[in-house]
């Protein structure tokens, strides 16, 4: 995993690895926050990177989001 000390900026392909393994973790039910706390990054740069990669992010609870919202 690349560096992920607070304000080191990822790009390219570490970023790119980066949010791979991140929504493989969060795929099998790995929260968002959670994943923040593991890499010691904001709650807003891991949805971020999820969202980046087309991770199907779900609503508050855990449940999968409706189509539209």
């Amino acid at each position: 995993m690349p560096d992920l000390k607070k304000g080191v900026r990822i790009t390219g392909a570490s970023r790119t690895k980066l949010s791979t393994d991140l929504r493989k973790k969060y795929e099998h039910g790995k929260s968002i926050r959670a994943l923040a706390n593991d890499t010691g990054r904001s709650y807003g740069f891991i949805h971020r990177l999820l969202s980046e990669s087309g991770a199907n992010l779900r609503g508050r609870g855990g449940a999968p989001r409706r189509a539209g919202r």
